[in-house]
């Protein structure tokens, strides 16, 4: 999402792991996701999702699959080793993935624009100074996925979108004069979008709920829950359920201690008449 590192290397999330030595296993066993799902008594969205990695295969689960596929506790030794917190060394592509068929959003960032939310200068402008630099065609190819991006925001059916960010990141000039008015413009415009919701968290607050950096709250078509958490060295895909909830909690604590939504397009308007 922001113009941060992220290794390079292809790898897989252990429950994406997971979900191909099912797949495998299925086909080997002669079955269809639709006929698994009917001896299990699942339906084939539920088997396809946790062949996807997007969700979790259950221990008491894996065992009967491991009994019906003859895998031989193949699954079940495999959920038991699955880590809390899921690293993605290559988030992005799942990442896009759920977010492209995502019902619901909820986004708070803290010193950027969320990105969903940049104007193509902006992100120029993030991306563009990045240390050790994109080269110049790389640039151009993150650019353009970035703002690719925005297309969910004009769906048929738009997912329901929430999005609270630092006062601080509306305030730095990224980019310049012109980058930096145009993107509170853009604010503006997109903060009358029916089912977006746009709230600033007020720099003048003594403490908040998202003071340990920003994170992404997503549920998917089939309402499987799941967060992204980011810093300057690393991504965490958060699927346990536990953790998941600590970090709705806190999405939701920051709903209250930012400005309501008619607050926050005031404030829009303060900023741009500022300039």
């Amino acid at each position: 999402m922001n113009s941060r590192k992220f290794p390079r290397k292809k790898n897989f999330s252990a429950m994406k792991m997971l979900g191909v030595q099912l797949s495998t296993a299925r086909r080997m066993a002669g079955y269809t996701q639709r006929s698994l799902g009917d001896a299990v008594m699942l339906d084939e969205e539920t088997i396809a999702s946790i062949e996807q990695g997007r969700r979790a295969l259950k221990p008491d689960l894996a065992e009967l699959l491991d009994e019906l596929l003859g895998t031989k506790g193949m699954l079940a030794a495999g959920v038991s080793k699955l880590p809390e917190i899921d690293q993605f060394p290559m988030w992005a592509e799942l990442y896009v993935q759920h977010e492209r068929e995502a019902i619901a959003l909820s986004w708070y960032d803290a010193l950027v624009v969320p990105g969903l939310l940049q104007t193509e200068a902006y992100a120029r402008a993030l991306l563009g100074g990045r240390v050790p630099p994109y080269d110049a065609d790389e640039l151009e190819t993150k650019i353009a996925a970035r703002v690719g991006r925005r297309e969910i925001l004009h769906r048929k059916v738009p997912p329901t979108l929430s999005f609270v960010v630092w006062e601080p990141a509306l305030c730095m000039p990224t980019g310049g004069r012109e980058t930096h008015l145009d993107q509170l413009r853009f604010l503006r415009e997109y903060s009358e979008l029916p089912g977006l919701s746009f709230q600033i968290l007020p720099l003048n607050r003594t403490s908040h709920a998202g003071n340990a950096g920003p994170f992404i709250l997503l549920e998917t078509p089939d309402h499987q829950h799941l967060a992204y958490t980011e810093s300057q060295r690393g991504s965490q895909w958060v699927s346990d359920p536990d953790e998941v909830s600590i970090l709705a909690r806190k999405y939701a604590m920051l709903r209250t201690q930012a400005f309501t939504i008619e607050d926050s397009r005031s404030l829009l308007d303060h900023l741009l008449g500022e300039q």
